[in-house]
Order: structure tokens, then C-alpha cells, then sequence
């Protein structure tokens, strides 16, 4: 269920795998995308059963209308009967409110400084990577108090360069705003490498305690893969702050 769970200073990260839920095929197990296709009961099921696991309750989690732009929303409370907003990062300074990011390919990008009490969470996919969804995030961070170079930043399983094929305009096109991301296929086609791209940008921001997963969503049974399956479920990485 929770394939990797790391904590620093108070700030806790925790990624999913796909399994222990109850979700059936093709979204077999813990799906926690609710627009998939999936049923809803078994994904409010599939979040109730992650969110336990991690110690909280599912109405103590911010999820994301996630649509692989660059917007920012800074949080205080669940969205409730609210519509819950188009943005691909989330920012909060309350302690015990978990931020979450949905993937299936993309990097999840999770984010903390426990000293000024700041996380946050970003879906950066290579739309979301080249529009800047990293440098928005880390900004909204500062505004509220942190600092970059107290900045833990961890991401998750994704697919990897040697496995994400684009046209090689796609790869040139990405290129010229973020170079680290480019790549080439284990088969020497082009490609790009967004958690490459992810992590570079964090660098240049001054974000110094970066550790990224070493897990290839496209190569891992263990995990969703839309460039794989096409239909199927959402991993899901959280972060928040005692």
C-alpha cells in the first residue's frame, strides 16, 4: 500500500503502490484517482484505506483537480462541498493537513520546511515540468516563510528517461527550456526525462536535500503506468507536517 514513507525534522512523505485496496480490474487494487473511470465507491474506499495507514483520516487530506499547468492553490482545510480547483500544486502551513498529488507517469513532487511549517505538493508532468509547476510551488512556499535552501524535496515513482518516448521536436521543444531533461530511449529514440528536469530545477532554486525514487512507473508491475496501460488507476504521494 504505501510503497515508500520517509520523515525529517516533522515533515512526512509517503508515496503508494497499487495494492492493498479494493479497487477491480483494470484499476487493481489502491486506484485513488477519482476520474478514471473507476467506481467511486471503491476509490472513497481506496482514500480512506490509504489515509489510515498514514495515521489520519481521509478528511484531513487536500486533493487536486490536476490539469499539467503551472497554478498554485495555498490551503488551510479540505475543499468540503466545494468545487475543488484546476491547479497542479498545493501549498499549506497547517500542520496536520496532508497535501496530495495524483500520478500514473508523471513525478509527484513533495516538498517541505518544517522550520517555517510549509509543504507542498506538485504534479509535474512534462507539460506541468516546462511551464514551471516546481519554481510556482517553491515561490508560494517562500511567500509564506520558507527558505529554499531548507527546502526537503522528495519524488516518486515515474517513469524514467530511458523508457518515456516523444517525437523528437517534443524532446527539442522541452529541451529549450529545461536541457537536463533531455533523454534518449534504451532503444536510442528520443526521449525526456522529467524527474531529471524536476530535480535540476530544484537545484538551480537552492533546494539542496533532494532524493528522487528509483522506481520507473512504466517498468514496475507494482505501479500504475498510463504510457503502459492506458486505462488504469492513480499512485498518490502525500506530505504533511506534525
Amino acid at each position: 500500500m504505501i510503497g515508500r514513507r520517509e520523515s525529517a525534522g516533522g515533515a512526512h512523505f509517503a508515496f503508494t503502490d497499487r495494492w492493498g485496496g479494493v479497487s477491480a480490474a483494470p484499476y487493481e487494487e489502491l486506484n485513488l484517482g477519482g476520474a478514471v473511470g473507476d467506481d467511486p465507491g471503491s476509490v472513497r474506499a481506496n482514500r480512506e484505506l490509504a489515509a489510515k495507514s498514514l495515521g489520519f483520516g481521509p478528511d484531513a487530506v487536500v486533493w487536486m483537480n490536476q490539469v499539467h499547468g503551472a497554478d498554485v492553490a495555498v490551503v488551510d482545510a479540505p475543499w468540503g462541498e466545494s468545487p475543488v480547483p484546476e491547479v497542479d500544486a498545493l501549498v499549506t502551513a497547517r500542520r496536520g493537513l496532508a497535501l496530495a498529488v495524483l500520478t500514473a507517469d508523471c513525478v509527484p513532487v513533495l516538498l517541505a520546511d518544517p522550520v517555517a511549517g510549509i509543504v507542498a505538493a506538485a504534479h509535474a508532468g512534462r507539460p506541468g515540468m516546462a511551464k514551471g509547476v516546481v519554481l510556482a510551488a517553491v515561490r508560494a512556499m517562500t511567500e509564506l516563510g520558507a527558505e529554499a535552501e531548507r527546502i526537503t524535496a522528495r519524488t516518486g515513482p515515474a517513469v524514467c528517461g530511458r523508457c518515456y518516448e516523444v517525437p523528437e521536436a517534443m524532446r527539442a521543444e522541452v529541451s529549450a527550456v529545461e536541457p537536463a531533461a533531455h533523454a534518449e530511449t534504451a532503444w536510442g529514440t528520443p526521449a525526456v526525462d522529467v524527474s531529471a528536469g524536476v530535480h535540476a530545477q530544484l537545484e538551480r532554486l537552492g533546494v539542496r536535500d533532494r532524493a528522487h525514487s528509483p522506481v520507473c512507473t512504466m517498468e514496475s508491475g507494482d505501479h500504475y503506468s498510463y504510457r503502459r496501460d492506458r486505462t488504469t488507476g492513480r499512485l498518490a504521494g502525500y506530505v504533511w507536517l506534525d
